[in-house]
């Protein structure tokens, strides 16, 4: 009985001795396998640290307005008589636009000129016979009062009559009206939008950091979504002289010509503000940066005996501006950076670099 007991325990010993054995066997052909594969090699692209020209540029959204703008209205009531322009007419300043009935004015008005060669020849005859100690001086007063009044009320109702024909303020671009031939309407009704849009103006809001940087005659420039390959060039007018105490923003007004009419009011557009450019700036482009929450950085390639390494370089960014990003940090002009397939990049990893033109991977290694 001891015998067999004894018997089995050393077939187990050996089973799991034989289990054991290969296992290490196994691990230890993967390691050597493992430790004999060729160091990987990525292939990437790279850019040039040249010394380059930054232009800076403060940007912001801004609402268009016209240079006047305003709903032509009526000073007082009545019934349109006349409407005597097109939707979206041009007009020039002084132009009559909307007649008003004032049939009931232009009889009075007529009433009051039939009496005026009377009773002014009236006074100036008193006025003579005055001079010959003829008549008493109350008389020519009475005679001069009636004249006066008479001019004055005829004044008043040819100013009566004008204001039942409704003009343009100043010269631009109707737009669509608001009102039929026969309709009544009364005192300040809005009649039809005119706006002059030879000039139009830009407000935008900057923040008070950047107030220095802002000064009258600036030139901007803007574009807005109706035109977007079309830059509008114009100058800052005005600049608001308090700052928003909610916002912190300081609004700021520019002009831009409109010689084709192209822009319109109520637009929103894309402006910058050019600055004074930088010069001798490391740039690189934005795909060239690995952000991370402990700092941004670029892998910068070394090569020693033909054989291309990347170091990682701690950057700091300071503007994008489309592509390209201006950074600061220990770099110096001449070196290259990998621009393209940096997913793969650590300190000292080696590296194969290759034209821009060649598609380049992201993930799969070169053995």
């Amino acid at each position: 009985m001891k015998k067999w007991v004894l018997g089995m325990i050393v077939v187990a010993l050996l089973a799991f001795g034989t289990v054991i054995g290969f296992n290490m066997f196994v691990n230890n052909k993967i390691a050597d396998t493992l430790a004999n594969l060729p160091e990987p090699v990525y292939p990437v692209t790279v850019a040039k640290l040249e010394p380059t020209v930054w232009s800076r540029n403060i940007t912001a959204i801004g609402f268009i307005e016209p240079n006047q703008g305003v709903e032509v209205s009526n000073q007082v009531s009545g019934i349109v008589t006349a409407i005597n322009f097109a939707n979206g007419a041009s007009v020039k300043q002084g132009d009559v636009l909307i007649n008003l009935d004032a049939s009931v004015q232009r009889a009075d008005l007529k009433a009051q000129q039939v009496q005026l060669p009377s009773v002014r020849d009236d006074y100036l005859r008193l006025r003579a016979l005055y001079q010959e100690r003829s008549v008493s001086q109350q008389s020519v007063e009475t005679a001069q009062s009636k004249y006066l009044s008479l001019e004055a009320n005829i004044e008043s109702l040819e100013a009566t009559i004008a204001q039942r024909e409704i003009r343009a303020p100043f010269s631009g671009v109707l737009g669509i009206r608001n009102i039929n031939l026969g309709q009544y309407v009364s005192a300040g009704a809005n009649l039809v939008r005119l706006e002059d849009l030879s000039v139009m103006r830009v407000r935008f809001s900057v923040p008070q950091a950047k107030l220095g940087q802002i000064y009258i005659g600036q030139p901007m420039s803007l574009t807005v979504e109706a035109y977007p390959e079309r830059a509008y060039k114009g100058k800052i007018n005005a600049i608001e002289p308090v700052v928003n105490d909610d916002t912190g923003l300081v609004t700021i007004q520019a002009e831009v010509p409109n010689d084709d009419r192209s822009l319109r009011g109520g637009m929103f557009a894309d402006v910058k503000v050019g600055l004074s450019p930088l010069e001798n700036q490391f740039v690189v482009p934005q795909t060239s940066i690995v952000f991370a929450l402990y700092g941004d950085s670029v892998f910068v390639v070394e090569t020693k005996d033909k054989e291309s390494r990347v170091r990682q370089v701690n950057v700091t960014v300071i503007e994008r501006d489309g592509n390209n990003a201006l950074v600061t940090g220990k770099l110096e002009f001449g070196q290259e950076v990998v621009s393209t397939g940096i997913l793969n990049m650590g300190n000292n990893v080696k590296v194969n670099v290759v034209p821009d033109d060649i598609s380049v991977p992201d993930k799969m290694p070169q053995l």
